[in-house]
């Protein structure tokens, strides 16, 4: 090993390996550490083209079976200071995708500041609290081009590993709020709000959603926090369905919703050359 090669690391003593157990096992970890742990080539490249130009991973951590892809090759090659190679069992164990592409990087948790008003589109999700279903909304919300999403507390970490898988690298495409209290919400909110709600008399597809909208989209089981339902500056609109089931899942639910108004608007900003369908795992 040259001098300027990374690290090898094959014993799990490693103080550093220890420490990215910990974070990639607990919430609160990551959160004391203010960071968060990205896996895969392509949650690091949608992290680089946000946030690249002006920071880089606090940690790199890589698979020996991998260090010959160069893809990844170029990730230790451009942060050989804070670059380890691990033994593939040692990356095994800290991986949270079975056969994963063999890279891992732990960087800062992006923070941004709330506005005084919201005055543009954006989400409000209600203690949605399946990560898969959340990591699909803000999936739904960056494709349509909706830049801000909040989250009432209760909701799934949104920076936790499951819903950075089910997003895909939405994440760094948006603005995301965590623990914004409904009270909080009405307050700062300047636009139209609205909600689904299989009972509302007026369809989706019958209202004009041209306007910058506030979605609401509440538990998977409760529905809407009380507050919420009780809010006179919020309409609702049914969307249509079959009594075969009770309602759509919440993620199908937003992702209805945020297409229905971006084709009211003349899909504004389409990128024409996007569109492929990946997996989530």
């Amino acid at each position: 090993m040259t001098d300027d090669a990374p690290r090898v690391v094959a014993s799990a003593s490693n103080a550093r390996y220890r420490r990215l157990l910990a974070l990639v096992a607990s919430s609160r970890d990551r959160a004391r550490a203010g960071v968060v742990v990205l896996e895969g080539v392509h949650l690091l490249q949608a992290w680089a083209a946000r946030f690249g130009a002006v920071t880089e991973p606090i940690e790199v951590f890589v698979a020996r079976r991998a260090i010959a892809d160069a893809e990844i090759a170029s990730w230790t090659s451009r942060h050989r200071s804070n670059a380890i190679v691990l033994e593939d069992r040692l990356f095994d164990r800290a991986s949270s995708v079975e056969h994963g592409a063999g890279l891992l990087a732990v960087v800062a948790k992006p923070s941004v500041p709330l506005p005084a008003q919201l005055d543009d589109d954006a989400v409000y999700l209600d203690r949605v609290q399946d990560p898969g279903n959340v990591g699909t909304v803000l999936r739904s919300c960056a494709a349509a081009g909706v830049r801000r999403v909040l989250c009432a507390p209760g909701t799934a970490a949104c920076w936790s590993p499951k819903v950075l898988r089910a997003a895909m690298g939405a994440h760094f495409a948006l603005e995301i709020h965590e623990g914004i209290e409904v009270a909080e919400l009405q307050e700062r909110c300047r636009i139209a709000a609205i909600a689904t709600d299989a009972g509302a008399p007026r369809s989706l597809y019958d209202s004009d959603l041209r306007a910058p909208t506030l979605w609401l989209l509440g538990n998977e089981g409760q529905g809407l926090a009380p507050r919420l339902r009780a809010w006179t500056h919020a309409r609702r609109v049914s969307i249509p369905q079959t009594a075969a089931v009770e309602s759509l899942n919440v993620g199908v639910a937003a992702a209805l919703c945020l297409y229905e108004q971006w084709r009211q608007r003349g899909f504004t900003g389409r990128d024409r050359s996007a569109g492929v369908v990946r997996d989530g795992a």
